[in-house]
């Protein structure tokens, strides 16, 4: 059965957060995806009285965030160096009361603090670990928090979407089977936190790839029926991605099926073709 995203608030209202007066100080900080230029999301976590901020590419609706609902901007977490995730961060710095955290490996307006895999942070009580997950862009973070008592959170930018990846603007497509790799094997209730809203357009190409996959037909209407109510996505999940993302699924029979159809390499199922298997759906994607 396809999880419901696991989405608080509508995309297109400011989100009614709780007053720090109702919200218990060992409560879970909360997710709240802002919406932001045509379909990008920057996520903010808050505990009711302090507020992270992840890829904020326009501090306009961040700082509106923060002015209706009383939050300090305790810090700002970075994925990789797109303008359309860092387009904001000199206008926050002035309301900023934290570190800025982002990529080593990446030219990141400073001052910030430079994070590569195996670092770990603190963000409201929460341990975030740092991934290297280069494709997208060659230098390209995540960030990932597994508690026991809750599903986990990924930070993933822009290397992975619901029902999709990043195109490689930097990378190789070796890098981004590692990349994505790595998120396969977080557990399947990991919530996806993706910064744009490309669904719908990534299960018209999931549908074209796997057209027999009855997890992408459901998929699509559930997802069809929270756009139509001004809703995100997203979070997706890591269980449902491997349900209905053909990146993910690059050694399922149908997957390699259709990419020869599309005169592309990858006929055996080993680690080599299923990495030429994502190159051709990237290709295709691309022109899709």
């Amino acid at each position: 059965m396809i999880e419901s995203p696991r989405v608080m608030f509508a995309s297109h209202s400011p989100p009614p957060l709780l007053s720090p007066a109702l919200l218990p100080r060992s409560s879970r900080p909360s997710l709240v995806p802002l919406p932001a230029f045509a379909d990008n999301y920057i996520w903010l976590l808050h505990d009711g009285l302090r507020a992270w901020v992840v890829d904020p590419g326009d501090a306009k609706p961040v700082l509106t965030a923060l002015q209706q609902h009383g939050l300090l901007l305790a810090g700002i977490l970075v994925t990789h160096h797109h303008a359309d995730h860092i387009g904001g961060l000199a206008a926050l710095r002035p309301h900023l009361h934290g570190p800025i955290y982002g990529p080593a490996r990446e030219r990141i307006p400073g001052p910030y603090t430079a994070l590569t895999e195996g670092d770990s942070i603190d963000v409201l009580g929460l341990r975030f670990e740092v991934l290297d997950v280069p494709g997208h862009t060659a230098g390209h973070i995540a960030y990932v928090e597994q508690d026991n008592d809750a599903d986990p959170l990924l930070f993933c930018g822009d290397t992975l979407f619901s029902a999709g990846c990043g195109r490689l603007f930097e990378g190789t497509p070796a890098q981004m089977a590692q990349s994505l790799g790595k998120f396969t094997a977080l557990p399947a209730a990991t919530q996806v936190c993706c910064t744009h809203e490309y669904t719908l357009s990534n299960l018209k190409f999931a549908a074209v790839v796997e057209p027999a996959n009855a997890d992408v037909t459901e998929y699509t209407q559930q997802c069809q029926a929270l756009r139509a109510a001004g809703l995100p996505t997203l979070p997706s999940s890591i269980g449902q991605e491997l349900r209905i993302n053909p990146f993910l699924r690059c050694s399922e029979p149908a997957v390699v099926a259709a990419v020869r159809t599309q005169h592309s390499p990858g006929a055996r199922h080993d680690n080599q073709d299923a990495v030429a298997v994502l190159a051709a759906l990237r290709e295709w994607k691309n022109r899709f």
